[in-house]
């Protein structure tokens, strides 16, 4: 039976609102007083609650002020992982360098230790209790990497675990391969250990079909431009591409456009060539606050890529190096904050921007035949959400039809 919900506050449906460049908050579509009729798991119509009251749904009844969002999406985490870095963040502020920490055998080679040591079950455990912050949290969609994998069989384990929570879970999951993070232990080259993922972990990704993304990190401790041009290349038309690009120098973001990406994630590194680039592709630019608050460098610089006519989406990087904070509403707020963005950017930028990022077009709006994928806050007015940066959580949870107070 058709269920009707609400009667709402306010409800931003997020609707004809663009992918690309700046948005004003009077282009938000708010409907006051609405109510949203789902079908099993799809929204078949949004509009005026009493309107629709007329219509005989069967109710489930609102009976709180509640502003209604579409449900966010984090659309580049590693949240699959075991262990902590903790004494790490320590030497960072102590003023160690995230690369030389890496360059000494650090950073993710030891979570790559402590994720091989770990058990199925205790690798599902900690992933699982990851996303069930997640969806108290309002993100209802959450990409997730491998990368942790000291080798290629680890990989091919961290990707099968991820689908086994994508199975179970109730936050729907995107699985990604970054089996190219950084060269594990024991390889010549890195051009090696890229040759070696072509022709042994892909055959059993796709036999598998254990993924439909890929992802390498370009930066001068991982993969040099040339070389992950080449391993996309021999990817491009089988898998989506995504790029860690630009998060310490130049290079990843000329990558991903050449590679014809879906998204280039980090951009802390970015000069107006690059932005350029960017606005004239279809290639999505994911910020990561997370990281910049984790490692304490600069915010990538949202406001011009907005100002350019770029996409842009916000993400939590959700690890345990560089950003371990994985708190998408309170990252996305004070980036908001401290790069001059509108309510409508913040707001477009984790729900159906991430989308985008991540080649969804079923989700991120609150419209007729997207998945009923939404969440309420407790107050009358959508402004005062970014305003408390973060600390306003919600309140009501509708993932795929179902609903969690």
């Amino acid at each position: 039976m058709n269920k009707l919900i609400g009667p709402f506050s306010q409800i931003l449906t997020m609707s004809n609102l663009p992918l690309h460049g700046a948005i004003s908050d009077n282009k938000i579509e708010v409907i006051d007083k609405g109510g949203v009729v789902i079908s099993g798991d799809k929204i078949i119509e949004v509009g005026n609650f009493e309107n629709l009251f007329k219509k005989k749904y069967q109710l489930i009844e609102i009976n709180n002020p509640q502003v209604l969002l579409p449900g966010f999406i984090d659309c580049h985490t590693h949240i699959c992982h075991f262990g902590s870095r903790s004494d790490e963040y320590s030497k960072r502020n102590a003023g160690v360098s995230y690369q030389k920490i890496l360059s000494e055998g650090g950073g993710i080679h030891n979570t790559m230790s402590a994720t091989e040591k770990a058990s199925d079950n205790d690798l599902l455990n900690v992933t699982s209790k990851r996303l069930d912050r997640h969806l108290k949290e309002g993100v209802l969609t959450c990409e997730v990497k491998s990368g942790y994998g000291s080798n290629l069989s680890e990989e091919v384990r961290l990707l099968s675990l991820i689908n086994q929570l994508n199975t179970s879970h109730i936050v729907d999951i995107v699985p990604t391969c970054l089996a190219a993070h950084v060269t594990p232990k024991g390889y010549k080259s890195s051009s090696e250990y890229l040759e070696k993922i072509i022709k042994e972990l892909i055959p059993i990704i796709k036999k598998r079909k254990l993924t439909d993304r890929v992802d390498i990190f370009t930066e001068e401790k991982a993969f040099s431009v040339n070389e992950s041009l080449k391993y996309l290349s021999e990817l491009k038309g089988d898998f989506d591409i995504t790029v860690h690009a630009n998060q310490f120098s130049s290079g990843g973001v000329e990558v991903a456009v050449k590679s014809g990406a879906k998204s280039a994630d980090h951009l802390e590194f970015l000069n107006e060539k690059e932005i350029k680039l960017l606005s004239k592709s279809n290639t999505s630019a994911v910020v990561l606050p997370g990281c910049s608050l984790g490692l304490g460098i600069p915010f990538a610089p949202a406001r011009k890529l907005l100002d350019g006519n770029c996409k842009l989406s916000i993400a939590t990087d959700w690890n345990p190096g560089s950003a371990p904070m994985g708190d998408l509403l309170h990252q996305a707020s004070l980036l908001g904050s401290i790069e001059k963005l509108t309510n409508a950017e913040v707001f477009s930028a984790i729900t159906f921007r991430a989308a985008d990022a991540l080649g969804l077009e079923d989700r991120g709006r609150i419209e007729k035949y997207k998945i009923a994928d939404f969440i309420g806050f407790e107050t009358k007015d959508y402004k005062e959400i970014l305003y408390h940066q973060g600390k306003l959580k919600p309140s009501l949870i509708c993932k795929r039809g179902e609903i969690y107070n």
